[in-house]
C-alpha cells in the first residue's frame, strides 16, 4: 500500500485524538453500557442502544486513525532543505496578481487540510500548481471561478 504524506504536526494531532479515544472515551462508553445493562431489559433500553451505537462510532474512528498512522509517511517541514522550492510541508506566501492580495498556505496531507488555518491539501489544485515552483515564479490555477494567477513571494519550511 502506498504511504500517505503527513506533516509531523498532523501525526501528533491524530495521536492525541487516538489517545483521547482509547483512554477517556472508551472507558466512559464501557461504563455507560454497564450502567444501562443494570437497568434490565435490553430490547427496550434506549440508553443501552445509544451507548452501543456510540461505542461503534468510537471503535470505528480508532481503527481509522490507526490505519492512517500506519500508512503515513511523516514529514517534518522544519528539516526540509528543498533549496527554496515548494514541496510538501512548505508554507508558501502567494500574491494574487489581479487583486494584489497576499495569502499564505501550508501544503499538508488530505486529513490535515483546513483552509481557515491556511493549510491546503497536497491534492488541491492550488497546491498541485505550486509544487516545484520557487520564489518569483508565477502560478496559474484553474478554479471554479476561472483562471487565477499568483506570484510566489516566499517559501518557508517551518
Amino acid at each position: 500500500m502506498n504511504k500517505t504524506p503527513m506533516t509531523l504536526r498532523g501525526a501528533e494531532r491524530l495521536r492525541e485524538e487516538l489517545h483521547e479515544l482509547k483512554m477517556v472515551t472508551r472507558p466512559k462508553i464501557i461504563a455507560a453500557i454497564a450502567e444501562a445493562r443494570a437497568h434490565g431489559d435490553l430490547k427496550e433500553n434506549a440508553e443501552y442502544h445509544a451507548a452501543r451505537e456510540q461505542q461503534s462510532f468510537s471503535e470505528g474512528r480508532i481503527q481509522e486513525i490507526e490505519g492512517k498512522l500506519s500508512n503515513a509517511q511523516i514529514i517534518d517541514p522544519a528539516t526540509l532543505n528543498a533549496g527554496g522550492k515548494v514541496v510538501f510541508g512548505a508554507t508558501v506566501v502567494l500574491l494574487e496578481l489581479e487583486t494584489e492580495a497576499e495569502v499564505s498556505y501550508q501544503i499538508v496531507g488530505e486529513d490535515e487540510a483546513d483552509i481557515k488555518e491556511g493549510r491546503i491539501s497536497i491534492i488541491s489544485p492550488v497546491a498541485r500548481a505550486m509544487i516545484g515552483k520557487q520564489e518569483g515564479d508565477e502560478v496559474q490555477v484553474q478554479t471554479p471561478g476561472g483562471l487565477r494567477e499568483y506570484e510566489v513571494v516566499e517559501v518557508r519550511y517551518e
